[in-house]
């Protein structure tokens, strides 16, 4: 059967677009809080569990999900993913946290992660021509998931209840899920779009060339692997930093109100998405290590600046550029490993980089918390996240070099061989 690639496309944003209907927790904590009677901290422990997971569980999982193929990974993220949000009703309908924590902490937890790097290296591969691309549509559908489940979660839960919702949801997310995966599948070896093949039929030298093609293990051994893990470490804290203190943030420096912040965390939402497509589609033209210089340098001068920003328009727009290179960090990091040690074990690779997910998820907050606690303060936060980034710009412009120096010897030596075979 001839699969359409823009299909495959749709495919992986259904798997995406349900795990990360996950991000829209914060509509369930009152309602929980208030009904149940749980602290808000245990309410919080299930979201921590499952983030924690995800990310660890992608890089756990990752070669398994490569020996399955895209279809079983995919069905299995459906059934921990779906299982976990309809566990949580049944939690909650039997009034036990520690069920909670299991179902949507854990299972939920699984299911993202593995449901997460499933389509991407398929999905790569079925666009060749637009890796970046193929990255950006995948993760936007991460990024919007919780745009469209947080109306329709706080909705249900009017109308119906909190475990009914969770029921209703869950089974949703499953079908949506399964649906994907029962046509994702990968290309045929050496698979080229008709754009590809057109150019290649007058001569054209069409195919992108990585830089190399190793095994996880190989990769994990070189620098540019924890180059790049170094990178989107901090691109994701300092991203999920300013996600999670944005609101009792502006409202502290520049005097936003409660519901203007409130908005502008609503449009954070938006430029997180978009971010994740614009920037990966970008990349596709300019480079992937052009993009990171570009995101370290518009942190590093947006976290100088924020200190001094008075006005409150001035000083969103600012927030939303850093909310942007945080979701485009997520697209163009697939897209940027598969350049550097190629498609063979992609999945497996984009998972070890993913542990930076986790990590970033617990240190953002963590650092930013402490750091108000001993100052009183959220300046001297930018200060400090001022100098982790400009580490990381430092970081983006040597591996950007080291890139083009390897290209380059690559390059010669390949003409040299060309050279060679005609004589």
């Amino acid at each position: 059967m001839n699969k359409n690639r823009w299909l495959i496309a749709l495919s992986a944003i259904a798997i995406h677009l349900s795990i990360g209907g996950a991000y829209a927790y914060s509509v369930y904590k009152l309602p929980i809080v208030t009904e149940m009677g749980w602290s808000e901290t245990k309410v919080t422990v299930a979201f921590t569990i499952m983030m924690g997971l995800a990310g660890f569980s992608a890089a756990l999982f990752g070669s398994l999900v490569e020996k399955m193929g895209p279809r079983k990974s995919a069905m299995v993220a459906a059934v921990l993913f779906g299982a976990g949000q309809a566990g949580a009703g049944v939690a909650i309908s039997m009034d036990s946290v520690t069920l909670y924590w299991l179902t949507y902490g854990v299972l939920s937890g699984l299911g993202m992660g593995i449901g997460y790097i499933a389509p991407v290296s398929t999905l790569v591969k079925w666009f060749p021509d637009r890796r970046g691309l193929a990255t950006g549509m995948a993760v936007l559908g991460f990024g919007s998931g919780a745009l469209i489940t947080a109306p329709v979660a706080a909705n249900l839960m009017e109308a119906v209840g909190i475990s009914t919702t969770y029921f209703i949801l869950g089974a949703s997310y499953f079908t949506l899920m399964i649906l994907g995966a029962l046509y994702i599948a990968p290309p045929k070896p050496g698979y080229m779009p008709a754009n590809m093949k057109a150019a290649a039929d007058k001569g054209k030298d069409v195919v992108k060339k990585d830089l190399a093609v190793m095994t996880a293990r190989e990769a994990v051994k070189t620098k540019h692997f924890w180059m790049l893990w170094s990178m989107h470490l901090v691109n994701v804290t300092a991203g999920i930093m300013m996600i999670s203190v944005a609101s009792p943030m502006a409202q502290e420096i520049v005097g936003l109100s409660v519901a203007g912040a409130a908005a502008m965390v609503g449009i954070m939402g938006l430029f997180n998405g978009g971010g994740r497509l614009i920037w990966a589609a970008v990349s596709d033209y300019i480079g992937r290590s052009n993009v990171f210089v570009i995101f370290f340098t518009i942190q590093l001068i947006t976290f100088i600046v924020l200190p001094h920003t008075t006005n409150a328009i001035i000083f969103q727009a600012l927030i939303f550029l850093v909310v942007s290179c945080y979701g485009g960090g997520f697209s163009n990091l697939p897209a940027f490993a598969s350049d550097l040690f190629g498609t063979k074990q992609l999945g497996v690779i984009h998972g070890y980089l993913l542990t930076t997910w986790s990590l970033g998820g617990v240190f953002g907050p963590l650092l930013v918390s402490a750091i108000k606690n001993a100052y009183g303060s959220y300046i001297p936060v930018f200060y400090v996240f001022a100098g982790l980034i400009a580490i990381s710009f430092i970081i983006s412009i040597t591996l950007r070099a080291d890139v083009r120096k390897r290209t380059a010897l690559k390059a010669a030596s390949q003409n040299v061989g060309d050279v060679s075979a005609t004589q």
